[in-house]
């Protein structure tokens, strides 16, 4: 089983629809596990219930949910590391940096495996291994072309959008491997 881990700050919001909607897009015995985990989490947090509320009308899996902190073990065992932002890829490097070549931020990690053409049936390390090369190769982009903002503390209007970024971008990982999705 592979892990993907998502990452944002508090592990209640971002990283969690990440988390729940790749899962709920993953055809059923995808040997993809998602997980999340926040770089100021509390463990145990729970999920928000606005944040609930958005991941099951998306068709997620809202339930049995702690939030958890980000550890250096997290990033070491995960085959795929998704920061919502720039600091959350730059924080899970801080903490394993072994780990450089497999950490991203979600949009810039599709972003660059979309850019090497890919039509969808790649095998998983040799995506990420393509996207860590195409990054030394592609030109910068704007952070907020890469990052998604944080909706803690916004209308449930934001939360929601910031959802369907997140979702689109989930969406586009199962296309790039190439996996049937199932909503």
């Amino acid at each position: 089983m592979t892990r993907v881990l998502f990452v944002c700050t508090g592990n209640v919001h971002r990283s969690v629809l990440a988390e729940r909607l790749l899962a709920a897009r993953l055809p059923p015995g995808a040997a993809l596990r998602p997980e999340s985990a926040g770089t100021q989490a509390w463990h145990r947090s729970r999920m928000e219930d606005t944040t609930r509320a958005v991941v099951e009308e998306l068709g997620g899996d809202g339930c049995r949910f702690t939030s958890r902190p980000l550890t250096a073990q997290l990033v070491v065992g995960a085959g795929l590391v998704l920061g919502l932002a720039r600091e959350h890829r730059e924080a899970a490097v801080r903490l394993a940096p072994s780990a450089m070549r497999r950490c991203f931020t979600l949009k810039e990690f599709v972003r660059l495996a979309d850019g090497g053409g890919a039509e969808g049936g790649g095998e998983f390390d040799a995506v990420v291994a393509a996207a860590a090369t195409r990054r030394g190769a592609a030109a910068p982009v704007p952070p907020a072309e890469d990052d998604i903002p944080d909706p803690w503390g916004r209308p449930r209007e934001e939360l929601y959008e910031c959802a369907l970024e997140i979702d689109r971008a989930v969406s586009g990982l199962v296309r790039l491997w190439g996996m049937r999705q199932t909503q």
